[in-house]
C-alpha cells in the first residue's frame, strides 16, 4: 500500500479503463477533425480575472468553486474551470480572428478542476474535449456544433441521452427580461446570498438546483416571452436546421447554463440515468465574451462535453465499446540468443506498424505464455536454439491454439497478411 494516494474528488486513469475514456475522446474529437476544427491546447492555469470577468463573478464556479492561488512574483492564478474562456483568450493572444478565414474553428481537450462536493459523476478534477466556433453570427454553425456533438455521441452507441435547447435572447431584449425576473425574485422568501445573486445576475437564481427555490420558481417569467424579433427569428432558424437534420431536441424555456457569458441559444445534453447529475455537456452563444476579456467584437458558440459522464452514461445504457487490444503479437524467446532475435524482431515489427510486445524477465515458458495470454495478442512468438538453428520461429494463433514454423525473415510479412 502506498503512502499517498489521490486527492480527495480526483481519480487516476488506469489500464485497462483508461482504454474507454480514450477512445470516448477519439470518438467526440473526430467528427470536429472532419469538420475544419484544430487542435488548441492551453495552459492548465490562468490568470484569475480571466475567469472572473468571462464566467462570471456571481457564479459559483468562480466564487465558491475556483481553486484560485498567489505565485512566489504575486500574480494572481487559477486552475482553469473551463476552456471556452481560456480558449478565447489563446485566439485573441495569437490574432487568429485576423488571418481573415473566420469562423476561427478550434478543438480542445483536457483536465479542469472545480472545489465541489464530490459524488458519482461530479469530480474535483474532470475531463473535457470541447469546441469553440469563434468570429460569425450565423444560426447554422449553432446547428453545426450540436449536430457534431448529436454524432459523436451516436458514433458511440448512447441512444438515451436528450438534448435540450432554448434561447437566452442578446443585449437589446435580455435586459428587459432581467429587469421583470428581478421584480419577480425581489418578492420570493429567499436567503440573503441569492437575493444578492439576484441583483448581480438572476439568471443565476434560475439554475439553482435547491428544492426549496425550485418551488417559489414555478411561476418565474419565462425568457422567451420576452424575446426580440431578431432572437425569435434566430432561434427558429436553429430549430428548422437541427429538424432538417433529423436531430431531436427538447425546448426547455428554463434551461440557463452556469456561466455568464452566454446568449442568444444555449443547449444542454442529459442523460437520465445518471441520476441527479445528469448533464453529460452543454454549450452554446457568446457574443459578448471577447469584449469582456478585452478583445474586439467577435460573435462566437461553442460547447463541452464531459468525458468521465460520457463513461458513466455508455455504462448506465450498458454499452461496451470495441477496444483494439493493445498488442497484436508477444514475443516468448527460450535462451539468450533467442533473446537477442526476438528483440531485434519485435522491434522490426513495432518498425511496421503491427503493435508487439516482448516477455521480459527470466520466466520460464509457461511463466512466459501466461503473459502472453494476458497480453490480449492474437498470436505469440517462440523461438528457441534449435527454431534459430533451423532458421525460424513458432508462430502461435492464440484464438485457434494452432502453431507451426514460420521462417524467420518472413515473420513481419506473415503476420502482417495475417492480422490484415
Amino acid at each position: 500500500m502506498s503512502t499517498f494516494q489521490a486527492p480527495k474528488g480526483t481519480y487516476d486513469l488506469i489500464p485497462p479503463d483508461s482504454a474507454r475514456f480514450l477512445a470516448v475522446r477519439e470518438a467526440i474529437s473526430a467528427p470536429l477533425k472532419r469538420s475544419g476544427y484544430g487542435y488548441i491546447e492551453t495552459p492548465g492555469f490562468e490568470n484569475v480575472e480571466l475567469f472572473a470577468r468571462g464566467v462570471g463573478e456571481s457564479t459559483d464556479i468562480v466564487t465558491k468553486e475556483m481553486y484560485a492561488f498567489e505565485t512566489k512574483g504575486g500574480d494572481r492564478l487559477a486552475l482553469r474551470p473551463e476552456g471556452t474562456a481560456s480558449v478565447l483568450r489563446a485566439a485573441l493572444e495569437a490574432n487568429l480572428h485576423k488571418a481573415g478565414n473566420l469562423p476561427v474553428k478550434l478543438w480542445y481537450s483536457g483536465s479542469y478542476y472545480r472545489y465541489e462536493r464530490p459524488q458519482k459523476g461530479r469530480y474535483r478534477h474532470f475531463s473535457q474535449v470541447g469546441a469553440e466556433a469563434i468570429g460569425a453570427e450565423d444560426p447554422a454553425l449553432d446547428a453545426e456544433l450540436i449536430i457534431l456533438a448529436n454524432d459523436a455521441y451516436r458514433s458511440l452507441g448512447l441512444r438515451e441521452f436528450r438534448i435540450l435547447l432554448n434561447s437566452l435572447g442578446d443585449k437589446e431584449c435580455r435586459p428587459v427580461y432581467r429587469a421583470a425576473l428581478q421584480e419577480f425574485l425581489r418578492g420570493l422568501d429567499l436567503d440573503e446570498d441569492t437575493l444578492r445573486r439576484a441583483e448581480i445576475n438572476p439568471l443565476r437564481v434560475l439554475d439553482d438546483k435547491r428544492e426549496a427555490v425550485q418551488k417559489q420558481l414555478a411561476d418565474a417569467p419565462l425568457l422567451r416571452d420576452y424575446l426580440c424579433d431578431a432572437c425569435k427569428a434566430y432561434h427558429e432558424e436553429v430549430r428548422a436546421l437541427l429538424t432538417a437534420e433529423g436531430v431531436a431536441y427538447e425546448d426547455d424555456p428554463r434551461l440557463v447554463r452556469g456561466l455568464d457569458y452566454y446568449t442568444r441559444t444555449t443547449f444542454e445534453f442529459v442523460h437520465d440515468g445518471l441520476g441527479s447529475q445528469s448533464a453529460v455537456g452543454g454549450g452554446g452563444r457568446y457574443d459578448g465574451l471577447s469584449e469582456m476579456i478585452g478583445g474586439p467584437a467577435l460573435p462566437s458558440v461553442g460547447w463541452a462535453l464531459g468525458v468521465d459522464r460520457t463513461v458513466l452514461a455508455l455504462e448506465a445504457e450498458g454499452v461496451t465499446l470495441e477496444l483494439p487490444s493493445t498488442t497484436s503479437v508477444f514475443a516468448v524467446p527460450l535462451g539468450e540468443e533467442a533473446r537477442r532475435v526476438l528483440f531485434a524482431k519485435v522491434a522490426e515489427l513495432r518498425r511496421a506498424g503491427i503493435a508487439a510486445d516482448f516477455g521480459f524477465g527470466s520466466k520460464g515458458l509457461k511463466g512466459a505464455m501466461k503473459n502472453a495470454n494476458r497480453s490480449g495478442a492474437r498470436f505469440t512468438l517462440v523461438a528457441g536454439e534449435r527454431d534459430l538453428a533451423e532458421g525460424v520461429v513458432q508462430l502461435k494463433d492464440m484464438e485457434s491454439g494452432e502453431q507451426g514454423p514460420v521462417p524467420l525473415d518472413s515473420v513481419v510479412d506473415v503476420l502482417r497478411e495475417r492480422l490484415a
